[in-house]
């Protein structure tokens, strides 16, 4: 094998091309062994092996930077450089993120995972280089549909006009985003390629840059030419290459979208091999309601900035949709402000997308959006400690970012039929823009929910259960884990404690909290979220200098990572025995 003597990329630059392409099949092989078993981007990787390995035979990494764009495509450079014990061998997979990392390497510049960045990242090492008289050569690597937003937008125009140096972006282009390519930008793409480069229209030159197109960008000697050529250069060029995503399976060559990323899967059928069970799901509650709302309901629209699959709206569902459904592509400031349009005009709009990519439209959700006090629903997917546990895509700061914005309505559904409700509610209400949280634990019914369809009374908390001396306030999803603590602390203590669903998690219920001054001593509360900033503090806050004790459960404010959420819990206190066992000394019992 040649992947075992490769430690580094001075010993891929000892290969012949044959053994380098025998190399590219070998690199496959170990990304395969990763992905069957623990999952992860599998499209934009295997799709990327080849330019890879020719980046790293031309140039010489980490004298010589590179800068990939969201780090989906950045497997392969781990493989050549140190990190192949990581895919090769099931012992190591926890020593390798599934993005890039300094901590893990020299040859990695930044820990990234969000879309857009490369170009802006890279263009800042190229003007560093610069001011401080280097000669390296920086390179930027972009694709999988992020061209289209804001960011990589903005850098191309800086790079075209403002940097007069060394500077190279890959746009590795493979004809499709995580779901399809959306947008202007891409049909450009479309017309360069048939032209094989040659069109006259070309946004990269018209934003002053050089440019070069490749069409074999899975060929080894192509693209170890196409770079030899531009190495050293002494300008920005663009290096549009095209590649196959998902190249080397079958199945992901063929469906693109369901093979961007992957759970654990069996290679033979290309099925999952976890089990779900066969218990419902809010990714299956939410298409059909969406698809129903938009039966009756003509001015319903959903937005979305790429994210189709947050909300399981698969092919056929966003076919059926037409015209009531939108997808800006990868631009969650566009998305925003377009649904703020969409309501000012009459429409209905959804937003839908996941929690962490929701933080790069903060600006439009708090400008655009609230201060004009527009309906806009954005529906939330991934907001839970327990979904996604890579450091770039937490979701666990939401609440504490969002829910401090006026006007602006959190809502914190406990069960499916709280959720459905609060949807309802909300597309049909004109009053106030609102952000639903979709629950990140499994469903749960409960037909005290029922029966209520309307949230006009902001901020009024629902006491579940009337009790005494200790008040759990347990937020959305950690709803059920407050169920669990009041009942170990009757079963305890032998008092009922008051349990309360908040349900708004933007505001505080101030007649509530008052009342329970009367016959309470503690309040628990229980939030999916950094407590800091977040919903607890917001009840600490106004209890103030008054004798009521208020004990916050959540999480840190810090950057969490691949962390095991049960075992999260407990570090932080937060199991149910942990909880009582804080009551017991609080109440001195």
């Amino acid at each position: 094998m040649y992947l075992e003597k490769i430690n580094s990329p001075a010993d891929l630059k000892k290969l012949s091309l044959p053994e380098m392409t025998a190399l590219a099949e070998e690199m496959r092989e170990a990304l395969f062994n990763r992905l069957t078993k623990i999952g992860g981007h599998f499209g934009p990787n295997f799709g990327m092996v080849e330019a890879t390995i020719a980046l790293h035979y031309v140039f010489n990494s980490p004298v010589d930077k590179f800068v990939f764009d969201v780090s989906h495509q950045s497997y392969a450079h781990k493989l050549l450089t140190g990190r192949k014990a990581g895919y090769l061998d099931d012992a190591h997979f926890a020593e390798d993120s599934g993005y890039t990392n300094p901590d893990e390497s020299k040859h990695d510049f930044f820990n990234v995972g969000h879309t857009s960045t490369s170009i802006a990242l890279a263009a800042g090492l190229a003007k560093g280089r610069d001011v401080l008289g280097g000669k390296e050569n920086i390179i930027a690597v972009i694709g999988d549909g992020s061209l289209s937003g804001g960011e990589a937008l903005e850098a191309l125009s800086v790079a075209g006009s403002e940097l007069n140096s060394n500077f190279i972006i890959v746009v590795n282009d493979n004809e499709i985003a995580i779901a399809e390519n959306h947008g202007g930008i891409y049909k450009n793409l479309k017309e360069l390629r048939k032209t094989n480069g040659k069109s006259s229209n070309n946004m990269f030159r018209a934003f002053g840059l050089d440019y070069i197109y490749e069409e074999n960008g899975n060929d080894i000697g192509a693209m170890i030419a196409l770079f030899e050529k531009v190495k050293d250069i002494d300008h920005p060029v663009v290096l549009h290459i095209h590649t196959l995503k998902g190249k080397g399976y079958a199945p992901a060559e063929k469906n693109k979208e369901a093979w961007h990323w992957t759970l654990p899967f069996d290679r033979a059928t290309g099925k999952t091999t976890v089990n779900f069970g066969d218990g419902e799901s809010y990714g299956a509650i939410t298409p059909n309601w969406i698809m129903e709302r938009a039966a009756k309901d003509r001015k319903f629209v959903v937005v979305t900035p790429a994210m189709p699959a947050s909300v399981g709206l698969v092919p056929e569902l966003r076919v059926k949709l037409g015209p009531q459904y939108l997808d800006v592509g990868i631009a969650e400031e566009a998305a925003v402000a377009v649904c703020a349009g969409i309501a000012k005009n009459g429409g209905n709009p959804l937003l839908v997308t996941n929690m962490t990519f929701l933080q790069r439209a903060y600006d439009q959700i708090s400008q655009d959006v609230c201060i004009n006090n527009l309906p806009v629903t954005m529906l939330m997917n991934y907001t839970s400690f327990d979904g996604l546990t890579d450091v770039t895509h937490l979701g666990i700061f939401g609440l504490a970012v969002f829910t401090n914005i006026p006007n602006l309505v959190v809502l914190a559904p406990t069960c499916a039929e709280e959720y459905l409700n609060m949807l309802n509610w909300s597309i049909e209400q004109k009053s106030h823009p609102v952000l639903i949280l979709i629950p990140g634990n499994e469903v749960f019914h409960r037909s005290s929910c029922a029966e209520e369809k309307t949230f006009d009374a902001l901020d009024t908390y629902k006491v579940e259960k009337k009790g005494e001396k200790v008040a759990v306030v347990a937020l959305g999803d950690f709803y059920q884990k407050g169920e669990a603590v009041a009942a170990a602390i009757k079963s305890a203590l032998g008092f009922e404690p008051t349990l309360i669903n908040p349900r708004f998690a933007s505001g505080v219920d101030k007649k509530l909290l008052e009342e329970l001054k009367k016959d309470h001593v503690l309040v628990i509360t229980l939030e999916d979220g950094i407590t800091s900033g977040g919903f607890g503090e917001k009840i600490a806050s106004f209890y103030g200098i008054s004798n009521m004790k208020v004990k916050n459960y959540g999480l840190e404010k810090k950057f969490y990572d691949r962390y095991n959420p049960a075992g999260l819990l407990k570090e932080l206190g937060m199991t149910t025995e942990q909880i009582l066992a804080d009551v017991k000394e609080i109440l001195g019992k």
